[in-house]
């Protein structure tokens, strides 16, 4: 694929609302289109316009699971980008840059950040260089990486004379021209780079016409003013391209829950999860296996409150039910959580976790709301939560917690962290042999209803499952409060009730525990026998089993327990490599290791060494591989904190 290296990390960026994404998008698309593995990393600022986002896009003909900080192309078509990440490309690599943007002053871009800012000034008085964007370029040129200035005006401006079209209209293709010039840096075909541009616009034929002639534009450009000889890096398409799916994580779980049998979802616009249920809106009808129509229906609520006691009520009455939200929302959804907790109503929450507390980094990632997923709420009633760790599993845990909710007849909380719902990513189409629908046990109906009596809707089970009516189903009145209750649902404190309906509901859980096939709570990747075990849960995944190669290359050994369902916690299966461990390392993007804790709840095997980050970034696997280095050498502190100030 490449001159001298085995893959190509390539990054983007600009301005919020400036269409960094599109022009992700359309990269990706190519490369996938090509034949090509691709993982995307988004990262962006909370705020609609102004402020600086980028996207990472790691490609390979092999597969790759998290990206790299460290970067082989920058392509930047005004300063800040320029200024921000140049010191990220590696020596050999190159940036494309804006030639009017190549000597602007660090004082004069406004959206930096002010201790960005004071570091980038100090590093380059440190070095004998201006304090412009000149200076990062010139610092990089020393470093052995390539620049090339491009004159975007120039190319717009070219545009717009050929097509006989304003220029402001021929600016709108400056994200497709900087991943045309990228492209052709790379000789990459330019027909797969229209091909990617006709997916994103697709429907849009002006548009796309308009953007095929900025690539050619574009190509012709490099061809004509860059001798790209002493660039290392080459990107061929696959000799047999594979065809695959590219999605993020939200369109992930959107698809699972919908080939789950999703027909219900509510929500209350919070980011990062808003895009699933938005997702699901534009495809609110869809094409069945058996050739008819399938629908969902998507209501936008006034607060999350609203969301999680509609979509409860739904439940209820037959619908196989879910709903959206990310940390705040959950929070204020606890108070319904306890209600369809004490009532065993089946619901789904997908919660996007964010940076917290508070509103803390709406756009930024975090796994610390798992201690509140699995503890949250007044009073003690069972609840399944789960986490996926890539894009596969997010497809397939979104149908799976449809069932669990059914099955088990109780509230059931997917994690899906910021991080793994904007990550992009090729993956083989998916087996939907492997989604079943499981709706539990449900009552049977009453041919005549007249005269039966109240249904015994809690009615005491071994299993703690009791068979479940709809609302309006004949024969099957019963009632349903906030309160303690018997069978039939009447309100009653009597204490020997309440410690039968107690340990009924409670009994849920090991019913659940010894039915859930082990795969479904935790696998073990590497090699099962090494000692040097880490442990982790959620997007982690990706960059652990990134670290894990990098370590294979070196005859290190390693393994790594993923763990796919925190509650119930699956402490007994997991005990042999508990005990086997030496030492056992936590790798989780929080501030205090919330895994830790609950291994020392429910395995009593605290971890040895936890590697945390809690910048709101997520890891990659060459922080991680040098974190694990450290801990191999015997020069590790227990607790290590991975930072990187150039995020």
């Amino acid at each position: 694929m490449v001159k001298q290296r085995e893959e190509l990390a390539w990054r983007v960026g600009g301005p919020q609302g400036s269409g960094v994404d599109t022009a992700a998008g359309i990269f990706q698309r190519a490369c996938a289109i090509g034949g090509l593995h691709v993982y995307g990393r988004r990262e962006y600022y909370s705020n609609i316009k102004g402020r600086h986002s980028y996207y990472d896009v790691r490609v390979a003909h092999h597969p790759v699971t998290s990206h790299r900080e460290s970067v082989d192309l920058l392509t930047t078509f005004e300063a800040e980008s320029l200024v921000r990440h140049a010191m990220a490309v590696v020596p050999g690599g190159a940036i494309i840059y804006n030639t009017k943007s190549e000597n602007t002053p660090l004082d004069r871009m406004i959206f930096l950040d002010p201790r960005l800012r004071e570091d980038l000034k100090a590093f380059l008085e440190a070095h004998g260089l201006p304090l412009t964007s000149a200076g990062l370029l010139e610092d990089a040129r020393k470093r052995g990486v390539q620049t090339y200035g491009v004159p975007y005006d120039e190319i717009t401006k070219a545009l717009a004379e050929r097509l006989s079209i304003p220029k402001g209209i021929a600016d709108r293709t400056l994200n497709t021209i900087a991943v045309a010039i990228s492209a052709a840096l790379l000789d990459f075909p330019a027909e797969y780079v229209i091909r990617g541009l006709k997916k994103i616009f697709k429907g849009k034929e002006k548009v796309i016409d308009l953007n095929i002639e900025a690539v050619n534009l574009a190509y012709d450009y490099v061809h004509t003013n860059f001798d790209t000889e002493d660039f290392e890096f080459r990107m061929d398409v696959s000799k047999e391209p594979v065809k695959r799916l590219l999605l993020n994580g939200n369109q992930a779980v959107a698809l699972g829950k919908l080939a789950g049998g999703l027909t219900m979802q509510t929500y209350y616009p919070i980011s990062p999860a808003t895009d699933e249920s938005v997702f699901l809106e534009a495809h609110s009808t869809f094409p069945l296996r058996n050739g008819e129509m399938g629908s969902v229906v998507v209501v936008q609520t006034e607060d999350e409150l609203s969301a999680i006691g509609m979509a409860a009520g739904a439940a209820l009455t037959g619908a196989r039910v879910a709903t959206a939200t990310s940390g705040p929302g959950l929070s204020l959804m606890t108070e319904a959580l306890g209600w369809a907790g004490i009532n065993e109503v089946p619901v789904v929450v997908t919660n996007y976790m964010r940076g917290g507390p508070s509103t803390g980094m709406p756009t930024r990632t975090d796994q610390a709301d798992l201690l509140f997923a699995v503890h949250g709420g007044h009073g003690e009633f069972p609840r399944i939560v789960l986490a996926s760790g890539d894009v596969e599993e997010a497809f397939y845990d979104a149908a799976r917690s449809l069932n669990y909710a059914e099955r088990y007849q109780m509230p059931v909380i997917h994690l899906v962290d910021k991080a793994l719902s904007s990550a992009t990513a090729t993956v083989d189409i998916f087996d939907l042999s492997n989604v079943r629908i499981d709706r539990g046990i449900l009552a049977e109906p009453v041919e005549d209803a007249n005269g039966t009596p109240p249904f015994p809707r809690f009615r005491m089970t071994e299993s703690g499952i009791s068979p479940r009516p709809f609302h309006g189903q004949p024969g099957h009145t019963h009632w349903l409060t906030g309160a303690e209750h018997t069978e039939i649902g009447r309100v009653t404190e009597d204490p020997v009730t309440r410690e039968g309906m107690m340990e009924k509901r409670m009994r849920k859980l090991e019913t659940a525990c010894a039915e859930i096939p082990e795969e479904e709570k935790f696998r073990v990747y590497g090699d099962p026998d090494a000692p040097f075990t880490i442990i982790g849960w959620g997007s982690t995944k990706g960059a652990v089993l990134d670290a894990m190669e990098r370590l294979a290359k070196e005859g290190i050994p390693t393994r790594f327990l993923h763990i796919r369902m925190l509650w119930p916690f699956p402490a007994k299966p997991l005990k042999p490599y508990l005990d086997s461990a030496e030492p056992l390392v936590l790798a989780e993007l929080t501030y205090s290791g919330h895994l830790d804790r609950l291994l020392r709840e429910t395995a009593c095997r605290p971890v040895d060494y936890q590697v945390l980050k809690y910048s709101g970034r997520p890891f990659s696997g060459e922080a991680l591989y040098d974190a694990f280095k450290k801990i191999l050498s015997g020069e590790a502190e227990p607790r290590i904190i991975v930072r990187n100030p150039m995020e």
